[in-house]
C-alpha cells in the first residue's frame, strides 16, 4: 500500500536571478521583488508540499572565481533569504520556509532573537537550512578559515546556544495575566551564560517562547561529521545518494543511528532525497532526450565545467579535458560531497572529460539510469522509495512558476491518486507537518 510522502522544493539558484539563462525569463519577472516567489510559494502549498528551501551562499568566492561564478549567474549575485521569508510567509498558510543559515555569519544571540521572530509572525512555519561553508569567512573576521570537522563544531555550538537562549523562559515565565498586571515574571528567566570555543554571550532572550515548537533544523552533508550533526541535530536531512534500495537504505540507517546514539528516535531526522526530475509529456519525448545527451559536444561540455567551477570555487574551464583531474587542486574548504559528485566512480585516473560527460548524459526514469521520465514514471520512483521506509522527496529547481508548472502540473494529481501526497496540512507549524506521518 502507498504511503504518505513528505515533498520539500530546493529553490537552487537562492534569492537570485531566476528564470536567467531560460527562454522563461522573458515572462519578465524582476527576482529582486518578492511577487515571483510568491506565486511559487502559492503553488507549492496549493500542491501539498511541506516547505521550500532556499539555497544561498553569503559570498562571491575566490578572487579567482568570481567572475565565472557571477558571469552565468551560477553562484551569484544572491540576497540575503532570510529577508525574504516573511513575504512567502505572507502569501501562504501553511508551507514551511526555510532559508539557509551560516553559523559565521551571525552571532547567536542576534540569530536566535531574529528566528524567534519569524517563528511567531509565520504562526511557526520557521526552518533553518544549518551550513557549514568556510569559503565565505574572509567576510566575516580576520580569524584563520576552519576545516570541515570545526566548521561542523562550530555549527554545533551555535545551534545549542541559540536553543539556550530560545528555552531561557521557563515555563510560567509568561503570565500576561490582565487581572494582576503581570506580564512575565522575570525570575523563571534563566540567564544563559555562554563561554564557548567560538562564541561568548549573556542571555536571557528578548523574545517570547514558541507554542507549537522551535523552528525544524535542516540539514545536508554526507559525510560522517555531517551525518552526526544531522542525527544530533536536525529535524530534516537532505539527502543525495544513489537511488537503488540497498544505498537508500544504507544512507538512511547512518543517519537513523546517529540519532539513536545522541538519544533521539529514528523518526525524529526526516530524509528527504534531492531529485531533479525532467518530467516530459510521453515517453518517446523522454527517450528523444537521453538520446541527444549521450554524446555531448565540447560546448556543452564547457558549460558544465562553468557550473561545476562555479559550485567547486575551481576553474576547470582552463583545465585540459583529456588529462586526469588532480583532485589536490580543490581548496579545504570545498565540499567533499561536491568533489564525489564530479568524479563519481570513475576515479581520479579518469580525465575531465569523462566527469563531465557523465554529469552532461541524462538517463531513464522507466530504468532507473536518471531522472527523465513521464510523471507516472517519476511517482512509480517516488512510490518505490516509500516501499523502501523513505520519508520524502525533495525536488531541485529554480522558483520560477515555469519551471514549478511544467515539473508538477500533470505530477501531483498522479501522486494524489496514489495517496503519495498530502491534500490537507495539520494544525501547528512545520514542525506539525514534519511529524504528521
Amino acid at each position: 500500500m502507498s504511503r504518505l510522502q513528505h515533498f520539500g522544493w530546493f529553490l537552487a539558484r537562492g534569492f537570485g536571478p531566476q528564470g536567467w539563462g531560460y527562454p522563461s525569463l522573458d515572462w519578465d519577472y524582476d527576482w529582486t521583488r518578492p511577487e515571483v516567489y510568491q506565486e511559487a510559494a502559492r503553488t507549492l502549498e496549493q500542491a501539498g508540499f511541506d516547505l521550500v528551501i532556499i539555497e544561498d551562499s553569503p559570498s562571491l568566492g575566490s578572487a579567482d572565481t568570481i567572475d565565472l561564478r557571477v558571469r552565468h549567474a551560477f553562484g551569484g549575485p544572491k540576497h540575503d533569504p532570510l529577508l525574504l521569508a516573511p513575504y512567502l510567509f505572507q502569501a501562504t498558510r501553511h508551507l514551511g520556509v526555510v532559508p539557509t543559515v551560516n553559523p559565521a555569519a551571525s552571532l547567536p544571540y542576534t540569530s536566535a532573537r531574529q528566528f524567534a521572530t519569524l517563528q511567531h509572525l509565520s504562526g511557526h512555519r520557521l526552518g533553518l537550512n544549518v551550513v557549514t561553508d568556510t569559503g565565505s569567512a574572509r567576510h566575516f573576521s580576520a580569524a584563520p578559515q576552519l576545516g570541515h570537522d570545526e566548521a561542523y563544531d562550530r555549527a554545533e555550538e551555535w545551534l545549542a546556544g541559540i536553543r539556550a537562549l530560545w528555552r531561557s523562559w521557563d515555563d510560567g515565565a509568561l503570565v500576561a495575566d490582565p487581572v494582576s498586571g503581570v506580564y512575565a515574571d522575570g525570575t523563571r528567566m534563566r540567564p544563559v551564560q555562554h563561554r564557548g570555543a567560538h562564541y561568548d554571550f549573556d542571555g536571557p532572550l528578548n523574545a517570547l517562547p514558541f507554542t507549537d515548537g522551535e523552528p525544524a533544523i535542516v540539514s545536508p552533508g554526507g559525510s560522517g561529521r555531517g551525518l552526526a550533526f544531522a542525527g544530533a541535530n536536525s529535524d530534516v536531512q537532505l539527502a543525495l545518494a544513489p537511488l537503488h534500495e540497498k544505498a537508500v537504505r544504507e544512507y538512511r540507517q547512518r543517519v537513523h543511528d546517529a540519532a539513536l546514539a545522541c538519544g533521539r528516535r529514528a523518526e525524529d531526522v526526516k530524509i528527504l532525497f534531492a531529485i531533479q526530475p525532467v518530467i516530459t509529456a510521453s515517453a518517446e519525448e523522454a527517450d528523444r532526450i537521453v538520446a541527444a545527451s549521450a554524446h555531448p559536444d565540447d560546448a556543452a561540455l564547457a558549460q558544465i565545467a562553468r557550473k561545476q567551477s562555479s559550485d567547486l570555487e575551481t576553474d576547470l574551464t582552463t583545465l585540459d579535458l583529456d588529462r586526469p583531474l588532480d583532485t589536490s587542486i580543490f581548496g579545504a574548504h570545498v565540499s567533499r560531497g561536491s568533489i564525489q559528485r564530479l568524479i563519481g566512480d570513475r576515479g581520479e585516473d579518469a580525465p575531465l572529460r569523462a566527469h563531465l560527460t557523465a554529469l552532461a548524459r541524462t538517463g531513464r526514469l522507466r530504468d532507473r539510469s536518471g531522472f527523465v521520465g513521464t510523471a507516472e514514471e517519476f511517482a512509480d520512483l517516488v512510490e518505490e522509495l516509500g516501499e523502501w521506509g523513505n520519508d520524502g522527496v525533495l525536488l531541485w529547481g529554480d522558483f520560477h512558476p515555469v519551471t514549478l508548472h511544467r515539473t508538477l502540473d500533470e505530477l501531483v494529481p498522479i501522486l494524489r491518486r496514489r495517496g503519495l501526497l498530502r491534500r490537507d496540512y495539520a494544525d501547528g507549524g512545520l514542525q506539525a507537518n514534519l511529524q504528521a506521518f
